[in-house]
């Protein structure tokens, strides 16, 4: 029987095209394969009805890269026109500057060309195990579909030219690791690029577009001012994580330290965040010594008269900040904006002894602020429309995603998954083991569970802003004593090298089993255990018990106007809190799961274990009206 040789389109009910590579055995690149991929992206980038479009192989396999035997061809008859015409017509035209999105489906391999292919799409989706590599050099060819440029971006320079010099293969896990894979999914594999998967990606691509518009600061005319100088005040972790990034972007930097030993360490920080980018083959010496150069150090104001930007970034504290902001209030030119790294606390308490309330804009970048792609950009009801589209702007300049949300305590994000630590809280304290919980979240997608996020983002924060969201939504909060025992117990988390965990250089964290005393007297004070025996829960129920509630406040988020769209919330739980990108987000997942089973677990929750899992108004309105969660309001209040 004939090899089928070619390329297929099937477009799905819901306008996912799926274009298909047939070449037996490793669906090799031949002359009629390249031909075939031009003609369906050409047809699927001009239909209207399909909306995505993802590129797989057949029979197990995604594509083993150029036909090895055209080569042999060549060297025998010297007719170099039987090459395979390798353009970037394909690559770059048709593939990478498409307007739909585009997944690779990778499964069994993607070596040489078709590596190169999967690195065109927007995004890619590997099974387990599947064989990633650029081998042309051992053929004494080069990549020559755009992979010597795709891979260092994706891997960073030292990796990818490991791979590429010396001809090494690595798999879809340690893909996933370097950033060369997006998402790894276990199950049948073509069956989920085709639905959930597929879905959730392409949502989370259009509503990662969606949030450079913004109504009535976009659309009304405005043009950004630049950003020539920042200044940074605070040069600990956040502050030299934000300095780092600024400078990255080729920006002038003054960091205010209030004394020398403080600014030194803030200064070596950047430092050594450089240097770290510079190891991981991120970033050039050259580039990380010109970023340097534009960084300067001082103790007072004397920087600040020419500054088009600041950002404040010390500790949580009301007294302090308003302190500072009275004082750059007065040191400033009229024109500079004057922001806040808060997490938490109100932007109008913030500013509140200043006269300039239409300059003051909350900048929320996560840690590390150097890594993280997330900038919330928080608006009160005084912030100037120019004021947000010039953080916009410089949100994406140093390659942030900004989203514009609303002032409230704790703001999108950080409100949105303040019940994710207390689910789990008290899961351990009606007896479920820690470690489990641990697992359970990471087996979900999301890189750490609640106890090594503790540990690694320090306990020291969870209890400095506990008041300050127990003040503002302690009728919904579930109170553990767990975090101040572990503190108590000389536990800082990865800072001192012991939480949850032990923490040792050049090794993974480990379980430390010592904890767990720890944990049996938060049990004891806490005593919620029925009939004091641990509770027996399944891996579904602890998901259930943890992330519903998070479901929860989101959906407050909606009904109070914190966000300008349901999506914006999805961008920013991917961006910011790690949500695994192939569930589409916070909201998205919801409503895959059903609104209506959500409100249901939580009313018959709340009615075991109190008010932390009472259902919200709105999540009740949309699971009785049969809505999604995502559907816009017909009216609704807002905080923009």
């Amino acid at each position: 029987m004939a090899k089928k040789i070619g390329v297929t389109m099937e477009v799905g009910n819901d306008g996912v095209a799926v274009i298909t590579i047939s070449n037996p055995p490793v669906n090799s690149l031949a002359s009629p394969i390249i031909s075939g991929l031009k003609e369906k992206f050409q047809d699927a980038n001009q239909r209207s009805d399909i909306k995505a479009i993802v590129l797989t192989g057949n029979g197990g396999r995604f594509s083993g890269g150029f036909d090895i035997n055209v080569f042999q061809q060549v060297h025998k008859t010297g007719d170099i026109s039987l090459m395979p015409e390798v353009s970037i017509d394909l690559v770059c035209n048709l593939m990478e500057d498409s307007r739909k999105p585009l997944v690779a489906a990778v499964e069994g391999l993607a070596l040489g060309g078709g590596l190169e292919l999967a690195m065109a799409c927007h995004a890619r989706v590997a099974a387990p195990k599947a064989q990633l590599g650029l081998p042309e050099l051992t053929l004494g060819v080069i990549p020559g579909f755009g992979g010597t440029q795709r891979l260092p971006r994706l891997v960073g320079l030292a990796k990818a030219t490991d791979m590429i010099l010396l001809s090494k293969s690595i798999s879809s896990e340690e893909g996933q690791k370097f950033g060369l894979v997006d998402a790894l999914e276990a199950e049948v594999f073509k069956q989920l690029v085709m639905s959930d998967t597929a879905k959730a990606l392409v949502h989370v691509f259009f509503a990662q577009r969606a949030t450079s518009k913004v109504p009535n600061v976009t659309d009304v005319g405005l043009k950004p001012r630049p950003m020539k100088k920042v200044a940074v005040i605070g040069g600990g972790l956040m502050g030299s994580g934000i300095a780092t990034a600024l400078l990255l972007s080729n920006t002038r930097v003054v960091l205010k330290e209030i004394n020398p030993d403080y600014l030194q360490k803030g200064l070596k920080s950047v430092e050594a965040n450089l240097k770290s980018l510079v190891s991981r083959g991120k970033l050039t010496q050259d580039k990380a010594g010109k970023a340097l150069s534009l960084l300067k150090g001082v103790l007072d104001y004397s920087e600040f008269k020419d500054v088009d930007m600041v950002i404040e970034a010390v500790i949580e504290n009301i007294q302090l900040k308003q302190k500072i902001f009275k004082e750059i209030e007065e040191v400033c030119p009229p024109h500079c904006i004057l922001a806040s790294n808060t997490s938490t606390i109100d932007l109008n308490v913030i500013g509140e002894k200043t006269n300039s309330k239409d300059r003051i804009v909350g900048a929320h970048f996560f840690s590390p602020a150097h890594i993280m792609t997330l900038l919330e950009i928080v608006r009160t009801e005084n912030t100037s429309a120019q004021v947000i589209l010039d953080l916009m702007s410089l949100g994406k300049a140093i390659k942030k995603v900004p989203v514009v949300v609303g002032n409230c305590i704790g703001f999108a994000v950080n409100r949105t998954f303040f019940p994710y630590t207390q689910g789990a809280h008290m899961l351990v304290n009606l007896g479920v083991d820690l470690f489990r919980v641990d697992r359970v979240i990471t087996s979900f997608g999301l890189p750490l569970g609640p106890f090594q996020l503790g540990d690694l983002a320090g306990h020291g924060i969870g209890m400095a802003v506990k008041e300050i969201y127990a003040k503002a939504y302690g009728d919904r909060m579930f109170r553990s004593p767990l975090t101040e025992l572990l503190v108590k117990s000389g536990r800082n988390g990865k800072i001192n090298g012991r939480g949850y965990y032990i923490y040792e250089k050049g090794s993974k964290p480990k379980p430390d089993s010592s904890v767990l005393s720890v944990v049996e007297e938060s049990r004891k004070l806490t005593n919620i255990m029925p009939g004091e025996k641990p509770i027996s829960v399944t891996d579904k129920e602890i998901v259930e018990m943890i992330l519903f509630p998070v479901v929860n406040e989101a959906c407050r988020v909606l009904d109070e106007g914190v966000v300008i769209r349901a999506s914006d919330l999805d961008v920013a739980s991917v961006l910011g809190m790690s949500f695994p990108s192939y569930r589409g987000g916070i909201i998205f997942w919801a409503d895959t799961v059903g609104p209506k089973y959500i409100y249901e677990r939580l009313k018959r929750l709340s009615e075991t274990y109190g008010g932390f899992f009472k259902p919200s108004r709105y999540l009740e309105e949309r699971a009785m009206n049969g809505m999604r969660l995502s559907e816009p309001k017909a009216s609704s209040r807002s905080r923009m």
